[in-house]
């Protein structure tokens, strides 16, 4: 009877094991710099060392006459359609308003599933990067974020690259929402 419990609780064991395989953000960011660190059998990305909550809360900064508000929460175990694997990571959304206070771009009503993605740190675990795409349907208005780690001084830089896309209309006139390669000096709120 010792030994049918002890292969029941071995067995429950390695299926608990097997479905909880666990790997840090610090791990999987490795894996930008060096491939063969990393491991294919983990189906969650912990912030197990808390990395992502400097990122978090409201930013607002200015550029170019243009406020923008940056509001950056953290979720855990963040499931998308496009994996099976789970995550922690930064939700963001952005509104941008110009000197008169009209709103010219507000995503701030977006469901998370619809809202701006981070995807994980650089390999030197001190810039964050989101997903980004803008209301400018039909030419190039996605890419990436790149979050600066945050200064002590609740400081942070953000930076806006194109990804390159096909553009489906004439788009000679064309300025992506957030400025290209520009950055935006923010302050935690």
């Amino acid at each position: 009877m010792k030994k049918v419990l002890l292969i029941m609780i071995i067995a429950l064991s390695n299926l608990y094991h097997a479905q909880t395989q666990i790997a840090s953000i610090e791990f999987v960011a490795k894996c930008v710099v060096d491939k063969s660190y990393c491991l294919e059998d983990y189906n969650y990305v912990k912030d197990v060392n808390h990395l992502l909550d400097k990122y978090t809360g409201t930013w607002k900064g200015t550029l170019n006459g243009k406020n923008y508000e940056f509001s950056f929460v953290k979720k855990e175990k963040f499931e998308s359609e496009y994996s099976n694997i789970k995550w922690d990571m930064l939700i963001g959304r952005v509104r941008i308003t110009n000197q008169s206070g009209v709103v010219e771009y507000d995503d701030f009503n977006k469901s998370d599933n619809d809202a701006n993605w981070g995807t994980n740190f650089q390999g030197d675990l001190k810039t964050y990067l989101m997903t980004f795409s803008g209301n400018k349907v039909g030419c190039n208005d996605t890419g990436y974020l790149y979050l600066s780690e945050p200064s002590p001084s609740n400081k942070m830089k953000i930076d806006f690259y194109q990804i390159a896309d096909i553009v489906s209309k004439d788009c000679s006139n064309f300025q992506t929402t957030i400025p290209v390669n520009k950055i935006i000096y923010l302050t935690k709120q």
